[in-house]
């Protein structure tokens, strides 16, 4: 198999790096516009050959391609995706952040009947998964409380956070951060019929938009949630509870602190028998939901698997996104805008 990875930094890197470890006899061809970026990725052996854009790549490796990965900033996703159609090359995409080209491109897929994949890797965590089919096993309303907090400068330390995506208003911090969850909430709790936003700036980051952002959200299936994500907590946090008249769960984020409250304590659910974990991450982060991402769309190229994300189901999560943006705009509360 031949992959065309478009974009070289940190997230394609990884990509890379784990493609190889599924298979690794996988051909990578990689693309990026910085010549540093090119030369490191050949250097670090995670890339075959490399171009310095996609029309040089198509045009020199076209008829060896399989399927393309696309690891660049949000906003260059849809022109990018749009072109991979063109070329009758299934793709496999980063989070978005922003509905740009989807109507487009999800008819030039149908069209084509190429898969569309959409990077959702929450969904790929075995302790989302365990809280969805608790919830769903249990069977009655349950509440929850979600607080993410990470530290914007500390996103990548390599360069100012004003010089990549996430010091856009349209795909700043606390976006980027909603569009990794929202996803798994979604599929947890069911769709959003009802929304509150409240947000608000208290850092001296200097950001277009608001660093801190608290949504009350009414889910179709009885379930309501308090989610609050911010650019500001000095350590990453991660803090999730669930809680009903009989179920009561705790999660930190990380697979050695999810819980289960039975029989008076605190009990230790053990999702993962071992984990791989990249020391240069925080402990939140480990490489299986990545690897089990990948290897779904290796599945999903070869008919064997659905996908679990779709562009369809990301424009829930988008407008939800959008009423956030909206309400820190215009600096006042939005409400079921869903």
């Amino acid at each position: 198999m031949t992959l065309l990875l478009i974009g070289l930094g940190s997230m394609g890197k990884r990509r890379a790096r784990l493609a190889r470890g599924i298979d690794p006899a996988v051909r990578i061809v990689g693309v990026d516009t910085a010549e540093s970026r090119r030369a490191e990725a050949l250097g670090l052996g995670l890339i075959q050959a490399a171009y310095p854009d996609l029309a040089a790549a198509l045009a020199a490796e076209r008829t060896a391609l399989d399927a393309a990965l696309v690891c660049t900033a949000p906003l260059a996703h849809a022109g990018l995706i749009g072109a991979l159609l063109d070329a009758k090359l299934p793709g496999f995409t980063e989070l978005n952040l922003v509905s740009d080209g989807y109507a487009e491109n999800i008819a030039k897929a149908k069209a084509n009947g190429l898969p569309l994949f959409l990077s959702s890797t929450m969904l790929y965590r075995r302790e989302t998964q365990y809280i969805k089919d608790s919830v769903a096993a249990f069977g009655k309303p349950v509440h929850y409380i979600y607080h993410i907090g990470q530290y914007l400068p500390d996103w990548h330390p390599w360069e100012n956070y004003k010089n990549f995506f996430v010091g856009q208003a349209r795909t700043g911090g606390v976006r980027e951060i909603l569009g990794i969850d929202l996803p798994w909430l979604l599929d947890a709790f069911g769709e959003v019929e009802s929304l509150t936003v409240q947000c608000d700036s208290i850092s001296g980051l200097g950001l277009p938009y608001p660093d801190c952002a608290t949504l009350l959200l009414r889910h179709a299936s009885g379930a309501q949630g308090v989610l609050a994500a911010d650019v500001v907590s000095p350590k990453a946090v991660r803090n999730f509870e669930c809680f009903g008249d009989g179920l009561h769960l705790f999660w930190e984020g990380n697979p050695k602190a999810l819980y289960r409250f039975e029989g008076g304590e605190k009990r230790f659910v053990d999702t993962y028998t071992s984990f791989e974990h990249d020391s240069r991450y925080s402990d939140n982060i480990v490489e299986n939901a990545y690897v089990d991402e990948l290897a779904n769309f290796f599945a999903v190229l070869q008919g064997e698997e659905a996908p679990r994300w779709s562009f369809e189901k990301d424009l829930a999560a988008i407008r939800i996104m959008d009423a956030v943006e909206a309400a820190g705009r215009e600096g006042s509360d939005a409400a079921d805008p869903v």
